[in-house]
């Protein structure tokens, strides 16, 4: 295989709820460097999957009362046809329930228990009296210490703060709010601190490439100290422990996604016909990307790359952290609770989806938290996608009388402008600067629209045909190269684009477009949305 092999895995959501536009957000630059990287000749595997275990699931078939199993594959299919409907182009998306999955980790679990970082120990943990049962992190609920927010035990949605044992001590059941007594229970850890000095010496060696919040959230880690970790709890769904003795316990669910990129892209190269070792284990030819909010750094950053370590078997740490800040909605933070928000599915029934990836890029939260609002959508709909983009389209294919792509000649300033766009777009996106990539490309359809308004080639038509020609071919040109350009962004419109000028396939090089060839059925890229 020519090219690098390049594994991009995107973040497992819950399979709790719906997903709201936040959510995807958080996870489109995968989308966006999969296509990328495929139309730079590199070998990628992208992958994803819905985590279909864990409390908040369980708390979830408590409520409707059903079991764990039908709420799990419910939003998997939903999750997995949503994912469709936004053009994310995985290789798989699977999710944590399937035989295969189990298997494969359990696998690891067991190498990684043989390899001495996963052992047995007995301590106090927090139990509900009343409910008669020990509890998960989720399932308390307390005051947090660092900031006085109520919160659920796992993690403070307000700052972040992962509670200790001892503070856990101080919550509440959740279902029954007892107050929780400490009471000693048998589980397996993680040796996480074990890893300390080869997480930090990989974090050092490659946090260049990474976004300011995993490096600031992973120092924070890093500097406290890796702590040992739980990797068993008290649940009867989930993936079952491989150890004797441990028959009423499942693995926890942070073990278990995160490990979902290996046992995908396994799953992937075994139908594929490829060796899955060529994208994990140590090499000069691959490379790892992890795309996700900024709330999962830590299981990505440290938590994978630990397990990682611990096989001894030469793999690869991740290299790139693409953590994204929050999106909210109409300038509060998205909360179904409080009906703030919309969810990927709402988005897509009212919007263009091409418009929406667009919207999501464009003004997307890479360094710090960004809005949406859906006047501003429409504003960016009309005023960037529809006024200029399409309009260039529209503008040059649908000109009145036009019957085929002239025999003009390139205009020779614009043709390099084209180049520099494929380079410095390029850049861009290897340097996970999404935004600048999209503001780039907007440049260049500007550029255009000037080049056509200065020409005017209504009048050059009647008064200098071959002025006339070489301004149409020069236009129908930017556009070609524009369904390279956007293919990451927008891939149904440049798909459209593709079929109008007969052009095979996307790649990322300089094209021309095919002289006398007949331009028929050409519709509008896009509408005028209304406010």
């Amino acid at each position: 295989m020519k090219g690098k092999n390049i594994i991009i895995g995107g973040a497992w959501p819950y399979a709790n709820s719906s997903l709201h536009l936040g959510h995807i957000a958080g996870l489109i630059s995968g989308d966006v460097l999969a296509r990328y990287f495929r139309l730079t000749g590199n070998n990628v595997i992208y992958t994803s999957g819905s985590d279909t275990h864990g409390t908040p699931i369980t708390e979830r078939a408590k409520k409707e009362k059903t079991t764990p199993e039908e709420i799990a594959m419910k939003y998997h299919e939903e999750f997995d046809g949503m994912f469709k409907r936004l053009n994310f182009s995985y290789d798989l998306y699977s999710h944590t329930n399937t035989e295969f999955h189990c298997k494969k980790t359990q696998e690891i679990f067991k190498k990684l228990y043989d390899n001495g970082y996963i052992y047995e120990k007995i301590e106090p943990q927090a139990y509900c009296p009343n409910c008669n049962r020990f509890l998960a992190d989720r399932e308390i609920k307390l005051t947090c210490p660092s900031c006085g927010e109520e919160t659920k035990g796992d993690q403070c949605d307000n700052c972040l703060h992962v509670p200790t044992q001892e503070e856990l001590m101080e919550g509440n059941c959740i279902d029954c709010g007892t107050k929780v007594v400490s009471k000693d229970n048998k589980n397996l850890y993680l040796k996480l601190s074990a890893f300390q000095k080869i997480v930090e010496d990989h974090t050092k060696e490659v946090k260049h490439e990474w976004r300011i919040n995993a490096q600031n959230e992973t120092e924070k880690y890093l500097k406290q100290g890796l702590l040992d970790r739980a990797v068993t709890r008290d649940l009867n769904w989930g993936v079952e422990i491989p150890i004797p003795g441990y028959d009423d316990k499942r693995m926890y669910v942070w073990i278990d996604a995160v490990l979902g990129y290996l046992t995908n892209t396994m799953k992937i190269c075994e139908e594929k016909g490829l060796n899955w070792e060529d994208f994990w284990k140590q090499s000069d030819n691959n490379k790892i990307y992890m795309v996700h909010g900024k709330d999962n750094i830590v299981f990505h950053s440290i938590i994978l790359n630990a397990l990682l370590a611990g096989l001894e078997d030469n793999y690869r740490l991740v290299d790139t952290i693409v953590s994204s800040e929050y999106l909210n909605y109409n300038d509060q933070k998205f909360s179904k609770s409080k009906g703030i928000g919309i969810t990927a599915l709402e988005a897509l029934d009212i919007y263009d989806c091409d418009s929406l990836r667009y919207y999501l890029i464009a003004n997307g939260p890479e360094k710090k938290d960004t809005n949406f609002s859906p006047d501003d959508f429409i504003n960016v709909h009309n005023g960037e996608i529809l006024n200029k983009f399409g309009n260039l389209v529209n503008r040059t294919l649908k000109f009145k009388g036009l019957e085929e792509v002239p025999n003009g000649n390139m205009d020779k300033e614009i043709e390099e402008k084209v180049k520099a766009t494929y380079v410095k777009v390029g850049e861009l996106i290897e340097k996970l600067e999404f935004r600048e990539a999209v503001r780039t490309i907007i440049e260049l359809i500007e550029d255009t629209n000037k080049y056509y308004d200065t020409e005017e080639p209504w009048k050059a038509k009647n008064e200098d045909i071959n002025k006339f020609n070489d301004v149409i071919y020069t236009c129908s040109v930017v556009i070609a190269n524009l369904s390279n350009l956007f293919e990451p962004i927008m891939p149904g419109a440049t798909e459209k684009i593709r079929k109008y000028l007969q052009i095979d396939k996307p790649t990322w090089e300089y094209i021309e477009a095919k002289k006398g060839l007949k331009l028929e059925n050409i519709e509008p890229l896009f509408e005028r949305m209304a406010k």
